[in-house]
């Protein structure tokens, strides 16, 4: 019975050492985890703001292409495309007059 209380309390005295232990360790763990992400979040939020001003730049840059595409010069028309012309089955003729679909009604 004696070896019984004796294993009883160096159980209890470990669970104690440990306990004692995590207090003082568990903060120091969770501190470099929080520094972590707190400095991956920083370099993620400094890539997004050069990503963005990058970005900005394209667009600026690319308003003004448009710009100079859209406007080549005063009194000047450039077509791009010219849709090819096609007849289509069952239309009716541009002389024929203007005709409006109705239903009658009783």
């Amino acid at each position: 019975m004696g070896e019984f209380i004796d294993f009883l309390i160096v159980i209890i005295v470990i669970y104690y050492i440990l306990k004692a232990l995590f207090r003082i360790f568990v903060p120091v763990l969770f501190e470099n985890a929080v520094n972590k992400a707190q400095q991956q979040q920083q370099r993620q939020q400094q890539y997004r703001a050069n990503d963005n001003q990058q970005q900005q730049y394209r667009t600026t840059n690319n308003q003004q292409q448009q710009y100079t595409r859209a406007n080549p010069g005063q009194g000047k028309i450039k077509v791009d495309f010219v849709p090819p012309k096609t007849k289509k089955k069952g239309s009716i003729a541009d002389s024929a007059g203007d005709f409006i679909d109705y239903e009658e009604v009783k």
